[in-house]
């Protein structure tokens, strides 16, 4: 028994009524999936903020105190030279390298923190403001819950 092939594929209408389909579920779904992206920066950013606070605290844990604002989040990879030099400090550092937020900007140091004992912050998407200022935008380790 052979069938006949004039009434295989699809017809033209068929065709479109799918890329209609198609383009419906793209026009609903893309928009989600494109805010995903900036979602995937920020829990990025928290990471790394907790690495940075737990490699503060073992530097504290060695030395008794945070490194100054001014020795800041370097301290972590090679040892102070100035200021007050850790005797303690862990050969090889607390961190290979200091990592940039996802944004490409360095992470943020205070020792007085205004929110805490110290703040680890990124100004996040926009970077600081014009001013130099922080920004509404700032993901720091006072904020990493929200």
């Amino acid at each position: 028994m052979y069938r006949s092939r004039e009434h295989s594929g699809f017809t033209l209408i068929e065709v479109l009524v799918v890329m209609v389909i198609l383009g419906i579920l793209a026009a609903i779904i893309v928009p989600r999936i494109m805010d995903r992206p900036e979602q995937a920066r920020v829990v990025a950013a928290k990471s790394d903020i907790r690495a940075i606070v737990s490699a503060l605290d073992l530097y504290r844990l060695d030395n008794g105190t945070y490194p100054s604002t001014d020795q800041g989040l370097a301290a972590l990879v090679r040892k102070p030279d100035s200021g007050n030099i850790p005797e303690n400090w862990r050969p090889g550092g607390y961190l290979d390298h200091m990592p940039k937020d996802p944004w490409g900007h360095a992470y943020q140091y205070l020792n007085p923190g205004l929110h805490g004992e110290i703040d680890v912050f990124s100004y996040g998407p926009n970077g600081p403001s014009a001013d130099g200022g922080s920004s509404s935008q700032e993901i720091g380790n006072w904020n990493l819950n929200q």
